[in-house]
């Protein structure tokens, strides 16, 4: 099963989930077609296993980004560790970018990844009350959807590239995210008192 998983993660990088079929899937694998239909169906019911392993991973890597930050933490820093977990994630899984952000995306993935970006936002929101302790509710769960866009939009540039370049581009997104909110936080180092309120 996982070598038919890695392979149709290869299959859907290279095709998209549309064109991506299971014969495909099968040949990259080194299988006949029979015996990919042992354990999967169809093409959805891969995507829909390989979907849910990643949503499964990606709950932690954003538990661990988006987690408790030291009292002294400057908000520079902040943007940069997360930005590192997202991007490390999604270098090392590229197939979780085409199948979530794709035009194609299985329903229930699609549904399940909804769900995802809601506890996203909410977390992103939990980071950000913490640096802007006095910001209305709706002003934060705003700047936690712009926050996520740019960092959607930012991390297709970073999948387009490699080595230095790549590199040079993640810079490039935390010097964005960083000025977007700095200016809201008035450059201010993590306030204990919002950590103790933080949910």
């Amino acid at each position: 099963m996982a070598q038919l998983l890695e392979a149709a993660a290869s299959v859907f990088c290279t095709t998209g989930y549309t064109a991506a079929s299971t014969n495909a899937i099968a040949r990259e694998a080194g299988v006949s077609p029979g015996t990919l239909y042992q354990f999967f169906p169809n093409k959805e019911a891969i995507a829909i296993e390989l979907g849910d392993r990643l949503m499964h991973e990606m709950r932690t890597t954003y538990g661990e980004a988006l987690g408790p930050v030291a009292p002294a933490t400057t908000l520079e820093d902040a943007v940069g560790a997360a930005v590192d977990r997202f991007v490390d994630f999604n270098c090392e899984h590229p197939v979780f970018f085409a199948l979530m952000h794709g035009p194609d995306i299985p329903g229930r993935i699609a549904e399940e990844h909804d769900a995802l970006h809601l506890t996203l936002v909410s977390r992103v929101e939990g980071l950000l009350s913490a640096f802007l302790p006095d910001a209305p509710a709706a002003g934060i769960t705003r700047t936690a959807q712009v926050c996520l866009g740019i960092y959607k939009a930012g991390l297709e540039l970073i999948l387009a590239h490699e080595g230095a370049e790549r590199a040079a581009y993640v810079q490039e997104l935390k010097n964005v995210l960083f000025r977007y909110v700095e200016p809201l936080a008035e450059g201010r180092a993590l306030a204990t008192d919002a950590l103790a309120t933080r949910p």
